[in-house]
């Protein structure tokens, strides 16, 4: 687990090539076919050294929950167990970690007719004007969402109206279900903000070189999006989507894809801050992957796992 330019890929990388394992995507936004330059998706030679799973699963037109994922996560755990190899859950989409472990919430069915009344406001006032208000209500669940994500504001605030109370507090209230895995948990988690933001930076650049304007065209042209897609509300494709509106110039463009994609690092840190039983790593320290990569070959050394290659 980690935050985004944290160096999950580079370090699921060295541990494919040591252990016998086959990689689980826990990402939110490379379930998307054709949305590869944004979701900085590993490489081709990577995809084909080492199986991925949940890449390139869905069009952008689709909507993918947590409990999507947790549904096929868990069939593709047992699968690769089967198959005597050992499942890599690499990702920052936090919520889908805590949903696969944890497991989901009882929460209420939705309903539209507050839903409909959510959206009505949202047109009227815009989401971050809402996400200000589940603030005051939830501010649990506030600090984890981006004030523009439509669809999990409008589900906070939808149980929040079905059931006068926050959605933080039902989720704390949760029977654990517990996987039928041991879990091995590591974090990749920057001493240095600084350095981490200029990644962030740097890559959002390099995402603009490599054309994400031209990849967001060519999906436009592809799909019938709109920006209210979970897809496009993706960290740099919205900001993308206002450019190619004429909303933003390309400084502008630069300057807020970086911001948001600041911001999305540190949701992602504070949703890892509370999480148990997880080795965390300094993200900034040069033989990370190492290791990284030795902290896994000791757990199975310690389980006994006839897999391990010596």
């Amino acid at each position: 687990m980690g935050p985004t330019a944290s160096g999950k890929t580079a370090v699921a990388s060295a541990i494919a090539r040591q252990l016998p394992v086959e990689i689980i995507s826990v990402d939110s936004a490379q379930v998307y076919r054709g949305m590869d330059i944004g979701t900085a998706k590993p490489d081709a030679r990577m995809l084909r050294e080492t199986p991925h799973h949940l890449i390139d699963i869905l069009d952008p037109t689709s909507r993918f929950s947590a409990a999507d994922f947790s549904e096929r996560a868990l069939d593709l755990m047992a699968r690769i167990t089967a198959a005597r190899r050992v499942p890599l859950l690499v990702g920052g989409t936090m919520l889908y970690f805590k949903a696969l472990r944890e497991g989901l919430s009882d929460l209420p069915q939705a309903d539209p007719a507050i839903r409909l009344v959510i959206d009505a406001r949202a047109r009227e006032i815009g989401w971050p004007a809402l996400h200000e208000e589940l603030t005051r209500l939830d501010p649990e669940t506030a600090e984890r969402l981006d004030p523009h994500d439509a669809q999990r504001i409008q589900r906070a605030l939808e149980v929040i109206h079905a059931t006068d109370r926050p959605l933080s507090q039902l989720i704390r209230e949760r029977k654990p279900e517990g996987l039928p895995y041991r879990v091995v948990a590591a974090s990749l988690e920057p001493s240095d903000r600084g350095a981490l933001h200029a990644r962030i930076a740097e890559r959002f650049e390099m995402m603009l070189e490599l054309g994400l304007i031209g990849e967001l065209r060519d999906l436009k042209s592809r799909f019938e999006l709109d920006p209210g897609l979970p897809s496009m509300r993706c960290v740099g494709y919205r900001q993308t989507w206002e450019y190619l509106d004429g909303k933003l110039s390309l400084a502008q463009l630069r300057e807020r894809g970086v911001a948001a994609t600041r911001q999305l690092a540190k949701r992602q840190l504070t949703w890892l801050r509370p999480m148990r039983d997880v080795t965390r790593f300094d993200a900034e320290c040069p033989d990370v992957g190492a290791k990284v990569l030795d902290h896994f070959r000791r757990a199975l050394e310690a389980s006994h796992n006839p897999l391990l290659l010596h």
